[in-house]
This record gives structure tokens, C-alpha cells and sequence, in this order.
């Protein structure tokens, strides 16, 4: 690993109908929701689906460096269903945006974690629904950083 370098980063928490994104300060310390993208289902491979477009476009807009991906994990630790899922989202993003890397980090819990502090926050149902992705990326990137910097002290 050795030394972990700034730069901005993207977080990603692919759903089967959304997908939230957050981002992260230039000196790569704190991460904050971006947007919640609808997930563009379409099957043909020679069109880039809207949402992998857009993130791409993010890429770009925010000079992102890195794109870390929650990689969902069952608690038993086995790679289920949607893990596979978002592999296969993670490499056709990976595809559009290289040479920008696509990392992937363990989500078992950010998800959980951040419906639940978001439900101690009194917000519920669909205006609930519509941040708490963003609030699952920012869990994502956020762990992913701590974990980053924990290494490098």
C-alpha cells in the first residue's frame, strides 16, 4: 500500500434501482452525498447506460482519481447475488472511465448503518428513500478512507 495519496474520490452504492454517489475533499479526509442516480436497466452492449455515463461525467467534472465501489458482502462473508451484480456494474464503469481505477471496498454494513442513523434522524419513506443511497456512498467512502489513512499513520 505505502503512502496513500490525496485526490478526490468517488463513492459508489449500486442498487438494482438506484445508485447513490458521494465524494470527497481534494485532501481525501471527508466524504459528502452527490447525487442519487436512477439505474439505467438497458441490456444493449453497445450503449453506455445512462447512470455509468453520468458517473463518468462526474469522473471528469470532479477530476476524481479513484472510484470506490461498496462491494456487498453477506454476513456470512460469502459473495452473493448482488455481489456478482455489482462486479459486473463495477467493470463496465471501469471500462468507460479507465484509466481512472475502480476499487472495490466491503459495504456489509454501510447501507444498514446509514438507514438507520438516518431513521434516528426522523427522515422516513420516500424523501428517506431518495437520500439514503447517498447517505449508504458516503458510509462506503467514508470507511474506505478512515481505512486509508489508518494504514499510512
Amino acid at each position: 500500500m505505502g503512502h496513500f495519496s490525496p485526490g478526490v474520490r468517488l463513492g459508489v452504492d449500486v442498487g438494482k434501482v438506484r445508485v447513490g454517489v458521494a465524494v470527497c475533499d481534494p485532501d481525501a479526509i471527508l466524504a459528502t452525498p452527490l447525487v442519487t442516480l436512477a439505474r439505467d436497466l438497458t441490456t444493449d452492449d453497445e450503449v453506455v447506460p445512462s447512470d455509468i455515463a453520468e458517473l463518468a461525467r462526474l469522473v471528469e467534472l470532479h477530476r476524481s482519481v479513484e472510484v470506490v465501489v461498496g462491494l456487498p458482502v453477506n454476513l456470512a462473508g460469502v459473495h452473493g447475488p448482488a455481489a456478482i451484480h455489482t462486479k459486473t456494474y463495477a467493470a463496465r464503469l471501469a471500462d468507460v472511465i479507465a484509466p481512472v481505477p475502480v476499487t472495490f471496498t466491503d459495504e456489509r454494513m454501510s447501507t444498514v448503518v446509514a438507514t438507520r442513523r438516518l431513521s434516528e434522524r426522523g427522515v422516513r419513506g420516500k424523501r428517506q428513500r431518495a437520500v439514503v443511497d447517498q447517505a449508504a456512498a458516503v458510509e462506503i467512502l467514508q470507511s474506505w478512507l478512515d481505512a486509508q489513512r489508518r494504514r499510512t499513520r
